[in-house]
């Protein structure tokens, strides 16, 4: 969604530092590789204690990974002084995710000034190119902060 405006124009910054603030976003242990308006890419290192017994990435894992991504990107075009937070998200899982890392793709579907629907992608990324393993829906309720 390269055609989107950002109104706030501090969102490349504010968004990965509001996340990565999140404790179950630092249990995860993903960063930011790209974050523009209406779309971010989140990039989770393969971690033993993220994994099932065979050592794939647990389905509740990419579940998570699909909703921060979505979120994220909806959050890129929220104003000044706004959040929000997840309503909503549905999950497909398409295939094991087995690679060093999993990247998650999320995007602005619809923005909207009281719900924002958003989309993710998740991949698996292996020395011979990458998976889709998942595919998300998510719709993000979104809320404006009281002034302290």
């Amino acid at each position: 969604m390269s055609a989107a405006q950002a109104p706030n124009p501090d969102f490349a910054q504010l968004v990965p530092s509001v996340v990565l603030s999140m404790p179950a976003a630092a249990h995860l242990g993903f960063h930011f590789s790209r974050v523009e308006p209406g779309d971010v890419e989140i990039v989770q290192p393969h971690r033993r204690e993220l994994t099932q017994h065979d050592g794939y990435f647990q389905g509740g894992v990419l579940g998570s990974l699909a909703d921060f991504a979505a979120g994220s990107a909806a959050g890129t075009l929220l104003p000044v002084g706004w959040v929000n937070m997840t309503i909503d998200y549905t999950v497909k899982i398409l295939a094991p995710a087995k690679g060093p890392t999993v990247v998650a793709r999320g995007r602005v579907i619809k923005p909207g000034a009281l719900l924002t629907i958003a989309a993710a992608d998740v991949f698996s990324v292996e020395e011979a190119g990458e998976t889709l393993c998942a595919t998300a829906l998510v719709t993000m309720r979104n809320v404006r902060l009281a002034a302290a």
